[in-house]
């Protein structure tokens, strides 16, 4: 790289970078823009990087570079609505899934280790299937799960008795279970869609967790609002799939009765917790208004006392009395204290 100061240019003679994201993003234009994408790319990267501030960056916009860059922004805020229309959505979901996991496995002391793979060929010719893997108890364990995530709202449900022999797609949810289940030597596996881009036909079938005889689970998570506990306890299940011993069976009604009702359990935790934050809040309002309530009273007895002492209140007196800028700079010290205490369930 030259810098050439009296052209005020920058000079790159060979350039080359490996980066899926990159690849991707640049694989989707059409040879002809490619160039002009670089440009603004680079441009757009550089203003980023002066204002540390990228999200806030894109927000001041207001041309057609901000829409350029929607899938760059998914990487910093994946919660967008831009979320459901970027050819990288799965990318970036699968490192929240694997983050996941990991602070799951920690908080449960399980040993297990997990790792991303869907960018590495597996067993089967070119194929990828497989985006985690789960080492249960470790990488000498043994014992693995593999876990695809599918963000993708082409995938439909399928079955094992009506494959489309006159495609070469077998992008279903029974498809993909036993194909990521085969491709990395998995003892169990775990499908991950979420609930705004799951297929009907999944949604239909599947309340959050579902078992597919001895294949694995079909997992549906609202990755929106950072709610996996359907992962949760499918990855607990998958885990004790792969830990089964030979040639003990599973009953697949039992197992989904038994996953129905450990759902609603986690359901009715899930209201009584809501219920219970929503209480701290009316009761944060209810301390605000008494502390309020308190500071105003003081103020008008302050007033009071001053007018039945003096006889008089003078302008300035009548002013102060009117803005009540001593309270109103209380009031927000104390509202404040009240909104940082530690009412965390």
């Amino acid at each position: 790289m030259r810098i050439d100061h009296k052209l005020s240019r920058v000079q790159i003679d060979s350039f080359e970078i490996s980066d899926e994201l990159v690849f991707r993003y640049f694989d989707s234009l059409l040879e002809a823009e490619r160039e002009a994408a670089l440009m603004r790319a680079i441009r757009i990267g550089v203003l980023a990087q002066m204002e540390d501030r990228f999200s806030s960056f894109l927000a001041k916009t207001t041309d057609d570079l901000g829409v350029q860059l929607e899938n760059l922004k998914l990487l910093f805020d994946l919660k967008q609505e831009v979320f459901h229309k970027t050819a990288i959505k799965g990318v970036a979901a699968e490192n929240d899934i694997l983050q996941f996991l990991e602070e799951y496995i920690a908080l449960r002391g399980l040993g297990d280790v997990v790792s991303l793979t869907g960018t590495s060929k597996g067993l089967l010719k070119n194929n990828k299937t497989g985006d985690i893997m789960a080492f249960v108890g470790g990488e000498s364990g043994g014992r693995k799960i593999a876990i695809e995530c599918k963000f993708d709202k082409s995938i439909k449900l399928g079955d094992i008795d009506s494959p489309d022999i006159g495609s070469n797609k077998y992008d279903t949810a029974w498809g993909q279970l036993l194909e990521a289940s085969v491709n990395r030597e998995a003892n169990a596996s775990i499908i991950v869609f979420d609930k705004t881009l799951a297929d009907a036909s999944i949604q239909k079938v599947v309340d959050g967790v579902s078992y597919v005889e001895g294949i694995g689970f079909i997992c549906i998570i609202d990755y929106e609002s950072g709610n996996y506990h359907n992962l949760a306890v499918a990855y607990m299940l998958a885990r004790g799939l792969a830990l089964r011993k030979e040639g003990k069976t599973v009953e697949v009604e039992f197992v989904n009765m038994l996953i129905q009702r450990l759902l609603k359990d986690i359901r009715d935790v899930q209201g009584i917790e809501g219920l219970v934050r929503n209480n701290i809040k009316n009761n944060q309002q209810i301390l605000k208004s008494i502390e309020k309530s308190l500071l105003s009273i003081e103020f008008n007895q302050k007033y009071l006392a001053k007018y039945l002492e003096d006889g008089i209140l003078g302008k300035q007196d009548l002013l102060d009395f009117y803005q009540r800028e001593d309270i109103r700079t209380q009031y927000k010290l104390i509202a404040k204290k009240i909104e940082q205490d530690d009412y965390s369930l």
